[in-house]
């Protein structure tokens, strides 16, 4: 198959017949289509995803679709998205090498990626919902945030490279258009698309948007979003963009990357950590959750200090772009400056990931698109109690971001909500 035919979406049962001359995956997985096996895995709200078996192995292919496969065709998309994520992979795999799964073949026409099948990876968010314990993902997800965000940016690279690449990605306009609406907009108003679990969280949702200071705070961070261009970012990291064995952790779907702050990313990460922690009384019917909530905030503590911890060393030993010049500083003797510019990059970081966490725990329970970490909670009052705690906590650490000082003042937070016993 060639990019120059035009675009058809792919099924099962026509995958074997249209990849069988593609030399990337027949190397992967063996020529023999008639041992071809395929299954549709996607779960996600926009693309398809296959898993290829074959005699010599296995890969995925995942194809976009010209529209938003959680709607349908009513809400039209362009395939160009799988040109971003084949360039986010690229970027991602050399500035944190071993974080993203391997890329066999990418074909711009037919909007597809052929890359290393995950095994026996499982999607993080399904292993906090069963309870699961994972000891590496804090320093593997700070380290990949450090690398990926410090290594893209004007601290570290060529400037003449980052603008080309800030054009690049520039054009991911679509995607771009659904954060800055889905996530930063329609959870404050009631929105066509808005659903949440009702009537239990009826008078608590239309006081939070009567809110002044919480609505004007999220639009200072889409404002940040849409005006901050960092760094190159996932675009879309949280716990179902990441898969995970006890040993190992690899992103994937970095199809919403684009050049923006820095804390987004971080604070997305972390907003899907804490709303797994005030889902955890939802998913108690085999026993008590209490180790896995304080293994949950050990998470985000050790997340956060990895990231800082790899970060200044990054600063300090890679900062070889435009800004923070050690021409200005160490290169003058004035260590103390260097770091003294260290600590105010950090503490921008800081605030600002609280402002993009409070907002994506809002928009995950009051917009489109919501967290299995909620929506496996079948009895809807005790969901409800859950998502409310959330919320709660949500509006909090963004509206009040500025006066919050440490991750450990976030998860006392956390926890003091977490045990009321009232929505």
């Amino acid at each position: 198959m060639t990019g120059k035919l035009p675009f058809e979406a792919l099924s099962v049962e026509t995958l074997a017949t249209r990849l069988s001359t593609n030399e990337a995956l027949c190397a992967k997985i063996g020529k023999d289509t008639s041992a071809w096996k395929v299954r549709e895995v996607g779960d996600g709200n926009l693309n398809l995803v296959f898993i290829v078996e074959g005699a010599g192995g296995a890969a995925v292919v995942k194809q976009a679709l010209p529209y938003v496969r959680l709607v349908g065709d009513s809400w039209p998309l362009p395939l160009k998205r799988s040109f971003f994520e084949y360039h986010a992979l690229t970027r991602q795999e050399a500035r944190a090498p071993g974080s993203v799964p391997a890329i066999y073949h990418f074909d711009e026409g037919q909007a597809l990626i052929i890359m290393e099948y995950l095994s026996p990876h499982i999607i993080l968010r399904r292993a906090l919902i069963e309870g699961r314990q994972l000891p590496n993902i804090a320093r593997d997800i700070g380290l990949f945030m450090a690398r990926t965000l410090f290594r893209g940016s004007d601290l570290s690279m060529v400037t003449k490279d980052r603008k080309a690449d800030l054009a690049l990605f520039a054009d991911n306009v679509e995607l771009c258009d659904i954060t800055e609406n889905l996530v930063f907009s329609d959870p404050y108003f009631d929105a066509k698309m808005n659903r949440h679990t009702s009537p239990q969280l009826d008078a608590l949702v239309a006081e939070l948007r009567a809110d002044r200071d919480l609505k004007v705070e999220a639009q200072r961070l889409k404002h940040i979003f849409a005006a901050n261009a960092e760094t190159l970012l996932h675009g879309d990291l949280h716990s179902g963009s990441i898969m995970v064995t006890d040993q190992e952790t690899r992103m994937i779907d970095p199809e919403f990357a684009f050049y923006g702050p820095m804390a987004f990313d971080v604070g997305m990460l972390l907003a899907n950590f804490w709303m797994s922690f005030f889902s955890q009384r939802g998913q108690e019917q085999k026993g008590k959750r209490d180790a896995m909530r304080a293994y949950l905030l050990g998470v985000t503590a050790e997340t956060w200090a990895v990231f800082r911890a790899e970060f200044s060393h990054l600063w300090r030993t890679e900062r070889t772009g435009m800004l923070y010049q050690k021409s200005l500083f160490e290169d003058q003797g004035d260590m103390l400056a260097a770091e003294q510019a260290l600590d105010h990059v950090l503490h921008q970081i800081w605030t600002d990931l609280l402002g993009f966490a409070g907002i994506e725990v809002h928009r995950r329970i009051l917009g489109l698109a919501h967290n299995a970490d909620f929506e496996t909670i079948a009895d809807e009052d005790l969901r409800a109690s859950c998502e409310a705690k959330a919320l709660k906590f949500g509006r909090h650490i963004a509206v009040n971001r500025r006066r919050i000082h440490s991750i450990d003042e976030v998860n006392t937070l956390a926890t003091l909500i977490e045990q009321e016993n009232r929505i």
